[in-house]
């Protein structure tokens, strides 16, 4: 996909992103808002970020976790899930296809992004592991927004074999 604004507004492009368990089998969920919209309200989103010209989506998603993050030393997996998905964000439209990695790191005590775009600055507000049980239970917006449908396969260490595609429909917003 281009990276080129099409007449209708909706800029295409890749992306990678990583569901990142640690030890104890949490997610790492980051925290975030549209700068350009704050009656979206905030929401829990697993990282990633646009995938570079040439970049793998393997690559793409250790570079994202790191610019997001600062972990360095995750292990980063196969890609378990796709998605195609609309959204709105800091003023953008975007028409993104997404290739989501699975990674495992041994868990960290703060979360300190590397590096961020000024857009992501705006929009981040920390980032934290979730038990998988707290995450079901709690009442929070994820992105993906069907999260708590699939991540328990993969806390269970159920890979599949070819990535799932998990239908990310457009976004509300």
């Amino acid at each position: 996909m281009s990276d080129r604004f099409p007449a209708d507004g909706w800029r295409g492009r890749r992306a990678a992103r990583v569901v990142l368990l640690d030890r104890d089998l949490r997610v790492l969920l980051l925290n975030a808002s549209d700068p350009g919209n704050p009656a979206k309200g905030d929401w829990w989103e697993i990282p990633g970020g646009g995938q570079d010209p040439g970049e793998t989506s393997e690559v793409a998603a250790a570079r994202e976790l790191y610019e997001e993050t600062g972990i360095a030393d995750a292990e980063v997996g196969p890609c378990v899930w796709v998605a195609h998905t609309r959204f709105q964000f800091g003023g953008y439209r975007f028409d993104q296809k997404e290739r989501v990695h699975v990674a495992w790191c041994d868990g960290v005590d703060e979360i300190r992004p590397a590096h961020l775009e000024p857009l992501e600055a705006m929009a981040f507000k920390g980032g934290r592991f979730w038990g998988l049980d707290e995450l079901l239970d709690s009442d929070v917006a994820t992105l993906p927004a069907n999260l708590r449908e699939h991540l328990p396969r993969l806390v269970e260490g159920d890979l599949p074999a070819e990535p799932i595609d998990i239908g990310n429909p457009d976004l509300p917003y």
